[in-house]
């Protein structure tokens, strides 16, 4: 059996020292959000729709951002995160702006032992994880039968996620690099960070591509009845190579014509009984 302590140690230390880039960078615009601008895109915003009043966990929620600004939209959200910086910088920030939003710095894997010691409430009506999560994880029955743990039944998972074919790809996009199905860990050494190529730090990362079939079959066995799920040729973000932006405000790949899917969505909804 093999110990993933290794990699998610180096991954730990990986988004520490992003944290500190991350906060200062116009890619995520930190100071924007705490005059009032959003964090969410139009595709969670317009599929998961009104969560006035709803609890709300969102797993790997790097600094929080998404977290306060689902609470900014009513909904009564805890976050999640593994990286002591991202938490410990996601706590300030809803401190300093008086949002009630909770954050726990630990692994997701660990997060049903939490429940039982009380550290975090036993269920959400929502459960929501975003853009680049999944991949740092191996095991997604493992993680699925968290989002079981901590969903209530008739409550909402939601994922917006980078499309696993894109996952596969070289950074310049001309040849398959990687497995579509998860074959083995991703090691990775990589200057700078999505945010800013030209960063002056150089970090070790370790990720697994997962096939949908993969996906699928994690959730379907926890209960799930999926309700929504969406492929688009664009993305909110310019976090890749060769991309060029449309005059909708959406990202796509440099000479592809939209020939390849570069993010998916889905929605499910927990059985009301077993």
């Amino acid at each position: 059996m093999i110990d993933y302590a290794f990699f998610f140690e180096a991954n730990k230390t990986s988004w520490n020292k992003r944290t500190a880039l991350h906060k200062v960078s116009p890619f995520y615009d930190l100071e924007g959000f705490k005059i009032g601008r959003s964090s969410l895109n139009e595709i969670e915003r317009k599929e998961l729709g009104d969560v006035k009043g709803k609890t709300l966990l969102h797993l790997q929620c790097h600094f929080g951002m998404d977290t306060m600004s689902w609470e900014r939209e009513g909904a009564i959200a805890t976050g999640v995160d593994f990286s002591e910086e991202s938490i410990k910088l996601a706590r300030e920030t809803a401190a300093e702006l008086k949002l009630g939003s909770k954050f726990i710095c630990a692994n997701v894997y660990d997060l049903a032992a939490l429940s039982l010691a009380s550290v975090i409430p036993a269920s959400f009506d929502i459960v929501y994880t975003s853009y680049g999560t999944i991949g740092w994880l191996p095991d997604l029955d493992r993680w699925a039968s968290v989002v079981d743990h901590f969903l209530r039944p008739g409550g909402i998972f939601y994922i917006v996620d980078f499309h696993p074919v894109l996952w596969m790809m070289d950074e310049q996009f001309r040849h398959i690099k990687y497995h579509y199905f998860n074959k083995e860990v991703i090691a990775e050494e990589l200057k700078g960070t999505y945010s800013d190529r030209d960063a002056p730090i150089t970090t070790m990362n370790y990720g697994w591509n997962h096939p949908f079939s993969e996906l699928f079959t994690a959730l379907l066995g926890r209960r799930m009845v999926v309700k929504q799920f969406h492929e688009f040729p664009y993305s909110p973000y310019n976090c890749f190579h060769c991309m060029e932006q449309g005059k909708d405000g959406m990202w796509r790949i440099k000479g592809m014509d939209e020939k390849m899917p570069i993010l998916y969505s889905m929605q499910a909804v927990k059985h009301e009984s077993p």
